[in-house]
């Protein structure tokens, strides 16, 4: 077999490939004499068909058969041979499939880039560290029980974080639009749901009251028909209910799956979920400056395979997410390509780091990570043998691990500033990160 490569670019290579044609011929006749078992022609017993007759009605369907089947498995060879990496599968050009003749065809793909990872010295890391305070927890209750509210009716007037039932009628122009009328809607004051000034309108408002409100879809509202236009809305208040915080009693802590243990036993199930929130957010918070420091110090080459394969990976996810009927291809490619690139680059840094550094999951880490997470459940036990009789999940986690062994080698050598913060700042979510260049 005749290999010949060119570098058409960094990362694309024209690969041309002869197979001698004894080969062909070989594989051709295994597929005739494959066929000449099994062939049904009439006036002649199965098997007993003379090949001269297989060879006349099916030599063009074995001859197809062959080249693909060859084409497969010489690509495979040459690649070998030459010690390429493909990045994705050949596009496949014949140039000679004749009878008798060698089989040459040409296969142009792309290969990984070759790179060595370098620069950790350049990369400057800020790592938080906080505690979760008293006041911290307490600030922590009172958001677990506004999100618990309970709203009763009320005779008052509606005032701000009051839920009304309405029903609206809006029009612009004196005419009814689509969309602009419901009936028995559910709204709590200043939640900001509706158009500028509508909610604004209602409050002051009692139970049975009808309110017309003037008003203006902003400019740039999300529907252009509307963007900009000045519609009158008649607003009927059919109930007014105030908020009503839940008590910190047994029946509020039975719903996040706590009993018999009051108010201290409770505060310290969540404060334990607030520190394990913590580590996580510093771990996020460390390990996106490091990968932000690896992208700007090893700039490389995209394949444009690994690329598409990522894109569409995304609007998979994006339909999966946010459902509807569209479907992924009709999701325009330009919304997911620089995230797409991100995570590209960023696997092929990681993958050479872990290669560089010869690194492997350490265990002991995983069983602690997968402990972590389990201590979140009720049956923690439960929840770590599961781990550990699921193959996938189990890796998983070690993909996980081996990523934080990624970090740590970079932190050694990286310019680490250490920084105490509230709480409040440490769990705060970070700014979206960089794009990969």
């Amino acid at each position: 077999m005749q290999v010949s490569v060119e570098n058409t670019s960094a990362l694309e290579r024209r690969m041309t490939i002869a197979v001698p044609a004894e080969r062909v011929e070989t594989e051709v006749n295994k597929r005739l004499q494959q066929t000449a078992r099994r062939a049904k022609v009439p006036g002649f017993r199965p098997g007993k068909v003379p090949m001269s007759v297989i060879r006349q009605r099916y030599e063009d369907a074995a001859r197809q058969e062959a080249f693909g089947d060859l084409v497969q498995a010489s690509f495979y060879e040459a690649v070998v041979e030459q010690k390429l990496n493909p990045a994705g599968a050949p596009a496949v050009e014949p140039k000679s499939f004749e009878k008798g003749k060698d089989l040459e065809y040409v296969a142009i793909f792309e290969v990984f880039p070759e790179f060595t990872v370098s620069g950790f010295e350049s990369i400057a890391v800020e790592r938080l560290s906080a505690d979760v305070s008293d006041a911290d927890l307490d600030n922590m209750l009172e958001v677990l029980r506004k999100q618990n509210t309970r709203f009763e009716a009320t005779d008052r007037a509606a005032q701000n974080e009051d839920q009304l039932n309405i029903d609206f009628v809006g029009k612009i122009d004196g005419e009814a639009f689509a969309g602009g009328s419901a009936k028995g809607t559910q709204l709590v004051l200043g939640s900001g749901r509706m158009i500028p000034g509508f909610e604004e309108g209602l409050v002051g408002a009692k139970a049975g009251e009808e309110r017309v409100l003037t008003l203006t879809f902003p400019e740039d509202y999300q529907n252009l028909d509307l963007a900009g236009k000045a519609a009158e809305f008649t607003v009927t208040v059919n109930s007014v209910s105030e908020p009503k915080l839940p008590e910190l009693n047994e029946e509020f802590f039975a719903q996040f799956g706590i009993k018999e243990t009051g108010i201290d036993g409770f505060r310290t199930e969540v404060r334990k979920n607030m520190e394990r929130e913590l580590r996580q957010a510093i771990k996020t918070k460390v390990k996106n400056q490091v990968m932000d420091g690896l992208l700007a110090a090893n700039p490389i080459e995209v394949p444009k395979a690994l690329l598409e394969n990522e894109v569409n990976r995304l609007r998979v996810q994006a339909v999966q997410q946010f459902g509807g009927n569209i479907k992924p291809e009709q999701l325009p490619a330009e919304l997911f390509e620089e995230q797409a690139k991100r995570r590209v680059v960023l696997g092929l840094i990681v993958a050479e780091v872990v290669k560089q550094n010869e690194l492997k999951p350490d265990e002991a880490r995983v069983r602690e990570l997968i402990q972590e997470m389990a201590s979140a459940y009720q049956e923690p036990e439960q929840v770590v043998a599961w781990y550990y009789k699921n193959d996938q999940q189990l890796n998983e986690v070690r993909s996980v691990v081996l990523e934080e062994q990624v970090v740590d080698t970079v932190l050694q050598k990286a310019t680490v500033t250490d920084k105490s913060v509230s709480y409040e700042e440490a769990v705060k979510p970070a700014q979206a990160p960089a794009a990969a260049e």
